[in-house]
């Protein structure tokens, strides 16, 4: 397995500075393409703290400014924010389901190498917590293409765009990915995205669980996020040794 070194860290925003910083970063993000959204964006966001919620928040190696952040919320105890929106199909009722929100890159960093490591923590997230689809929406056909070309089934396709009510009621397309099976394709499909998010480790992304997440009801396994990624590298290891042996 191939050690990648980042020139940001990724990890769970912990502290009311840290998610003071993340209204930051959405503000610039969302105001840069739509100017009054800056404004809500700006405010403290009650579903930043709700139980089986995680937000993440990217910081430059440099001068830790923020430059990047998620959420990612799991129907476990409540509907996801969506369906006060938009109506799941039959396929998605009753699943372990997870929302990805709020994904923002400040203007100026590296936009496409942030949303990739953002992308790769949630999907380790959403692996550890058993989810099984994740669903994210999308408002730039752009965005849809970018997220169909990752595995994403767009659930709206013969609908249309769906006006979602916590993104200001702009309208959004809404795309899930089988969370199981997301390697599985990854790699029959010789997808270029591959390597980097499943046999190349990033020191750098650590999202094992905040301590006020765990005692919310998550998975109170230390190592279940912060070692998935090693434990793979000895699995592959034990592996080529034994070829070798062999």
């Amino acid at each position: 397995m191939t050690i990648e070194e980042l020139s940001f860290d990724l990890g769970v925003a912990r502290t009311e500075a840290d998610l003071a910083d993340v209204r930051k970063v959405r503000a610039l993000a969302y105001g840069h393409h739509v100017p009054e959204m800056a404004r809500v964006m700006r405010r403290p966001d009650p579903a930043d703290r709700m139980p089986h919620t995680v937000v993440l928040i990217v910081r430059d190696r440099g001068d830790a400014a923020p430059i990047g952040t998620v959420r990612i919320a799991t129907n476990r105890e409540r509907p996801l924010l969506l369906e006060g929106s938009y109506s799941l199909p039959e396929s998605l009722r009753g699943r372990h389901l997870a929302e990805i929100t709020r994904l923002a890159v400040a203007p100026g960093a590296d936009d496409q190498l942030v949303k990739r490591a953002l992308m790769k923590a949630c999907y380790l997230v959403c692996l550890s917590r058993q989810v099984q689809k994740m669903v994210i929406g999308a408002r730039s056909s752009a965005l849809v293409r970018g997220y169909r070309h990752l595995g994403f089934e767009c659930l709206t396709q013969s609908l249309g765009p769906v006006p979602l009510a916590y993104a200001g009621g702009l309208p959004h397309h809404v795309l899930a990915l089988d969370v199981p099976s997301a390697e599985r394709i990854w790699h029959s499909i010789s997808h270029p995205l591959h390597e980097w998010m499943m046999r190349t480790c990033h020191p750098n992304i650590d999202v094992s669980p905040a301590p006020g997440y765990e005692r919310r009801g998550a998975s109170r396994s230390p190592n279940t996020l912060g070692t998935l990624q090693s434990r793979r590298a000895r699995s592959t290891a034990s592996v080529e040794a034994s070829a070798s042996i062999a």
